[in-house]
C-alpha cells in the first residue's frame, strides 16, 4: 500500500513497484485517514507511509494503522526523513521498520529507486518466511541462577528495526538498573541527539551521545555518534571510558556494533553483556563471538518480533547466543543478570 498525499508521488512510486516481478501495489491512500479505512478492508505486507500529509498525518495516524496492519511493515517514505529527525525516530520508535528520504518532485533517480526496491524486500522477507530458522543456543546456556548479578556492563546492537525494539526492552528495565548501557545503533549522525533524548522518554537514565573519554557511569547510555565507532577502554585509575574510532569495520558499517562487542570483551571479559537487536546484515557477529569466547553472555532479538532477522540470526545460528527472546523478555533478563556493585 502506498499512502501520499501528492498524486505525482503516488504515480511515481507505482511505476517502481510495478516495474518489479515480484512486488505489486494493492492499494493506495492520499490521506492517512482513508489508509486506515482502506486497510479494514484489505491486506498487505507492507505499507509505504508518507508523514507529512493534510488531516492527522501520518505520524499521528502510525498507532491506528500499525493496529490494523495485522503484521504489515511500514516503511517511511518522507521528505520530513532528513531534516524531521524528531519525526522520523518517533515513527521508528512507534514501530516503523525503517525511513527513506522523498526525493522532490522530478528526483526520482536509478540511486532512489534502488534504495527503495532493496528495503522493500528486505523488510519484506520477513514476512515471506514458510518455517522459522533453526538455531542451537550456546552451551550452557545462560541460566537465571547462573548469571544473576554477572554483568556489569551492557552493550547493545541494533540498525533497521532496532529503534521500536530497544524503546520496548528500555521500557522493560527496572527503576535503577545501576550499570552503564552502550548502544550503537545505525543512524546517520544528525538523528543522534533526538535520537538519545527519545531514549531518555523510554529509560530511568541519563542518555548522551558519546565523546571520545567521556566515563561509563551506572544508569547512563551512551550513544555511538553516527560517524564514529564507540568501544571502551580503560583509562587512568583504572577508570572505563567510551573510545571512539574511525577504522574501517568489516561490515562496512559505521557506526559498527562489532568494535563495541570486542571493547566490552576486552575491558570487562565474562562481566559483559551483548544484545542483538532487528537489522539487516551481520553486523555485531564477530564482536558477539569474542564476547562469548571470554565467557560473557550474548541475547539475541527473537525472529517473529524482527522487522529484519539478519543481525540478530546470525548470532543465534552461530550458537552463540544464550537466549533468543522478545525485547521485553530481555529487558526481563539483564535485570536479572546486572551487577550494579562495580558502579558504587
Amino acid at each position: 500500500m502506498i499512502v501520499d498525499d501528492s498524486v505525482t508521488a503516488r504515480s511515481v512510486l507505482i511505476k517502481i513497484v510495478a516495474g518489479e516481478d515480484d512486488l505489486e501495489v494493492v492499494e493506495v491512500a492520499g490521506t492517512a485517514e482513508e489508509a486506515i479505512e482502506k486497510l479494514k478492508q484489505v491486506r498487505v505486507d507492507l505499507i509505504l507511509l508518507d508523514l507529512e500529509m493534510p488531516g492527522m498525518g501520518g505520524l499521528r495516524a502510525m498507532p491506528q494503522i500499525l493496529e490494523l496492519s495485522r503484521g504489515a511493515r511500514v516503511l517511511v517514505n518522507s521528505a520530513l526523513t532528513e531534516k524531521g529527525a524528531k519525526a522520523t525516530l518517533s515513527a521508528l520508535s512507534m514501530g516503523a521498520a525503517d525511513t527513506l528520504l522523498k526525493p522532490r518532485p522530478g528526483k526520482f533517480d536509478d540511486a532512489y529507486r534502488a534504495n527503495l526496491i532493496e528495503k522493500i524486500r528486505v523488510i519484506g522477507s520477513a514476512l515471506s518466511r514458510v518455517e522459522p530458522a533453526s538455531f542451537e543456543l550456546s552451551d550452557p546456556p545462560a541460566r537465571p541462577a547462573a548469571s544473576r548479578g554477572r554483568a556489569q556492563v551492557i552493550g547493545i546492537g541494533a540498525s533497521t528495526g532496532g529503534i521500536h525494539a530497544l524503546t520496548q526492552m528500555l521500557k522493560s528495565l527496572p527503576k535503577g538498573l545501576g550499570v552503564p548501557i552502550l548502544v550503537t545503533q545505525h543512524l546517520p549522525a544528525s538523528f543522534m541527539q533526538v535520537f538519545a533524548r527519545q531514549l531518555e522518554l523510554a529509560y530511568d537514565g541519563e542518555a548522551v551521545v558519546a565523546e571520545d573519554g567521556m566515563p561509563l557511569r551506572a544508569d547512563r547510555i551512551l550513544i555511538a555518534p553516527g560517524e564514529a565507532h564507540m568501544g571502551v577502554r580503560r583509562g587512568s585509575d583504572d577508570v572505563v571510558v567510551a573510545a571512539l574510532s574511525h577504522d574501517k569495520a568489516s561490515s562496512g558499517c559505521l557506526p559498527s556494533v562489532d568494535p563495541l562487542f570486542a571493547s566490552m570483551a576486552e575491558c570487562f571479559g565474562d562481566r559483559a553483556l551483548g544484545v542483538v537487536l532487528s537489522g539487516m546484515g551481520r553486523d555485531g557477529a564477530i564482536g558477539a563471538k569474542q564476547i562469548h569466547e571470554v565467557g560473557g553472555v550474548i541475547i539475541a532479538q527473537d525472529q517473529e518480533s524482527s522487522a529484519v532477522w539478519g543481525m540478530p540470526r546470525a548470532v543465534a545460528e552461530a550458537g552463540i547466543a544464550a537466549a533468543v527472546e522478545t525485547p521485553d523478555k530481555i529487558g526481563a533478563r539483564i535485570a536479572e543478570m546486572a551487577d550494579p556493585s562495580a558502579w558504587r
